[in-house]
């Protein structure tokens, strides 16, 4: 299992650095001028000059993406003399727009985006796993045919037309909750939730959609396994049935989509965020994306990449405790 762990962290290594590689290529060597950007329209060719050798844009590629690296894990210094200013690790450098740090500003709205994506993620496992399940045991039924059909049509619905749709129902006519706003829990804990939760089920509306049609369809697949027949056969209790040998499997397959869908999310829900006005990092990407804040943007596509990197890796890491098969490969 060590073997497995120390192998599995070093690809987690290689793949980062070559994401960090091929961001830093698009972003700062085929986007506009970033002291051109800085500088503004009327400006000197020396104050452009100036402003590149202060972010260290005059110097090789290979010595800028290796500062960049290096600033990561150590930090980095920009400028010289009187007006050296030193970046602390992880540097992720400073925005053209406002000249904060790109680091603080994700730490500052990492919480909120963390909150949308934990709140989502426990309705949407709530109640698409609950409803594939029901509907894989009662295939065939009522239930089951009205609930893939609400399934489907829940999938078909657009993230920002299903959040402007709550917004007019829920804030502006029935008055029932106020406009969504980054509440602090310690602050107000009924305002924070009433805030979060039109969020919460604009992105968990389509992601437990998809999980319920995908558990119907690994339970039943499941249930017509030889071990299960047997096991039904054999006189056992449908509900132990289903609890001891035909849940695990089934749920295998949604361990992995969860992995993928959760860590996502934690780098910013761009739409969910910039429709509901919350300041989390989709909300900050967006903005970046519209003023062409390539420090912002690229640390965004970082810190997305990094989630579902380790994300992969939990997931990994889990299949070794449900799946016998991967425990003995791992080991």
């Amino acid at each position: 299992m060590a073997r497995y762990l120390a192998g599995r962290l070093a690809w987690v290594a290689l793949i980062l650095v070559a994401v960090c590689v091929f961001t830093y290529l698009i972003f700062f060597q085929l986007s506009p001028d970033p002291a051109v950007m800085i500088c503004g329209k009327t400006c000197t060719a020396e104050r452009i000059e100036t402003i590149r050798s202060s972010l260290g844009l005059n110097l090789p590629f290979a010595t800028q993406l290796w500062d960049f690296l290096s600033g990561i894990v150590v930090g980095r210094d920009y400028g010289s003399g009187a007006n050296l200013v030193h970046c602390h690790a992880p540097c992720l450098g400073y925005s053209f727009q406002s000249g904060q740090s790109v680091w603080d500003m994700v730490i500052q709205r990492l919480p909120v985006s963390a909150t949308v994506a934990v709140g989502a993620a426990v309705l949407w496992l709530l109640a698409g796993v609950a409803c594939g399940l029901l509907s894989g045991v009662k295939e065939g039924t009522w239930w089951d045919r009205g609930a893939m059909s609400l399934a489907l049509g829940g999938s078909s619905i657009p993230n920002y037309v299903l959040a402007l749709a709550l917004q007019y129902v829920l804030v502006v006519k029935l008055r029932i909750l106020p406009f969504p706003a980054a509440v602090s829990f310690g602050d107000d804990p009924q305002m924070w939730f009433e805030s979060y939760l039109m969020p919460w089920i604009v992105l968990a509306t389509g992601y437990a959609c998809l999980y319920a049609r995908l558990t119907r369809s690994n339970v039943i697949d499941t249930l017509s396994e030889n071990f299960v027949r047997t096991a039904r056969a054999k006189g056992l209790r449908p509900a132990l049935l289903m609890r001891r040998h035909a849940l695990r499997p089934a749920l295998t397959p949604i361990t992995t989509l969860f992995g993928m869908d959760f860590a996502g999310l934690l780098g910013g829900a761009i739409i969910t965020e910039t429709v509901f006005g919350l300041n989390g990092v989709g909300k900050m990407a967006s903005d970046a994306i519209a003023k062409n804040d390539q420090p912002v943007i690229m640390s965004v596509t970082l810190l997305a990449a990094f989630f579902v990197v380790i994300g992969n890796l939990v997931v990994d890491v889990l299949y070794t405790f449900l799946d016998p098969r991967v425990r003995i490969t791992a080991s």
